[in-house]
């Protein structure tokens, strides 16, 4: 029988995860290699330089710009607080009332003073970036000044699309089933920072609910795109995602929609109930695909056990997903597989296949922009 080899999204119990944290600049690193961490744990941290701000000091104080460092107050380097005088000129006849004086409404620093342009440029204070472990696991490598690799070993689950950055709580099934949608009534208070587990789908209601409750996240199959425009204020589009402020991340792993969670996903996470576990929604479709992310690190001294899904043959008949513009997350069926190479839009030849939706409808696809999925 003729089959295609297609990627599909990684559902692992039992695997080896390693996860590099480096830092975006040059900075400290705080752990050092054989150390144990905990997901909440900063490994590494450094300082970003602060936003400028650009004063025309000359024109305040109505002076030429040769002379400016005979009336600045701070030099190049020093610090200053809101409200402190930076620059002042000298009162006429003695008169304090006709001074100039220059103060700033925030804490900083003096960047540059030109006595060509009379500009000065403060600088606001450095911001704090800390880089935590993100699962918990052990140090396996060390970066000087730039971070560490973590390792953990346990549960990996890929989702096909997410919203909102890293986070980690214990995990807890919010549903029985995982063709049961998850509404408002289900989400109780004791889910306060813990990873809610859903199945077909999580309405909007529910998403606001566990807002309110102090969820961390959601593992689920669906969300509807209306209301994930509704909560984020735009469109998303084809951007990538993991910034995103929504108040807790989602992480969907099967499509937009009501769409049951897959079989495998849904008992593995199941049989990990109450387990501390480790997500991120931070997705890219497009060149440098990034999926949203499950880790569930396991407890106590583990194998090296793989059993990381690799590429399989996809008869016809089985279902796929697909995973890109402009049928993206929309599941169907392999209809026919076109062994030719074929002509597509962007008038490349790649090797395409037939999908079959349901409602009776047929597409034909480049088969990397599709992925297989359990039936």
């Amino acid at each position: 029988m003729a089959h295609a080899y297609v990627p599909g999204l990684k559902v692992t119990e039992l695997t080896t995860i390693r996860k590099d944290r480096i830092l975006p600049l040059k900075g400290d690193v705080l752990v050092k290699e054989g150390d144990t961490v905990k997901a909440e744990q900063v490994v590494a941290r450094t300082e970003l330089p602060g936003p400028v701000k650009t004063l025309n000091v000359v024109n305040m104080l109505g002076v030429d710009p040769g002379m400016i460092n005979d009336y600045m107050l701070k030099k190049p380097g020093d610090s200053f607080t809101a409200g402190e005088v930076i620059a002042e000129n000298k009162p006429f006849l003695g008169l304090k009332f006709l001074q100039t004086r220059i103060t700033v409404d925030f804490d900083g620093t003096v960047d540059n003073v030109s006595d060509v342009t009379g500009q000065v440029i403060l600088r606001y204070p450095p911001r704090l970036v800390e880089m935590q472990a993100y699962v918990d696991g052990k140090v396996v490598e060390v970066r000087p000044g730039e971070g560490a690799s973590v390792e953990a070993h346990g549960s990996f689950v890929q989702g096909i699309f997410g919203v909102g950055g890293e986070t980690h709580g214990d995990l807890v099934m919010g549903v029985s089933s995982k063709d049961e949608i998850l509404d408002e009534q289900h989400i109780k208070a004791e889910f306060q920072n813990r990873i809610v587990v859903g199945g077909s789908l999580l309405t909007s209601a529910a998403f606001e609910k566990c807002k309110q409750v102090g969820v961390k996240g959601v593992i689920v199959g669906g969300f509807h795109d209306k209301d994930l425009k509704a909560i984020l204020g735009y469109d998303l589009g084809v951007a990538i995602t993991g910034s995103e402020e929504i108040g807790l991340t989602l992480v969907m792993t099967e499509g937009f929609g009501e769409i049951a969670m897959a079989d495998k996903t849904f008992n593995l996470l199941k049989k990990r109930e109450g387990q501390r576990t480790s997500i991120s929604g931070a997705t890219q479709i497009r060149a440098g695909v990034m999926r949203p992310e499950v880790i569930i690190p396991t407890t106590g001294a583990v194998g090296a056990q793989q059993e990381a899904q690799q590429n399989v043959g996809t008869d016809i008949g089985a279902m796929v997903r697909c995973i890109r513009e402009p049928y993206f997350g929309r599941i169907g069926r392999v209809g026919k597989l076109i062994p030719e190479l074929t002509k597509v839009e962007s008038e490349t030849m790649v090797r395409v296949l037939e999908v079959e939706f349901d409602g009776g409808e047929k597409i034909v696809v480049p088969r990397a922009n599709i992925e297989m999925i359990e039936g």
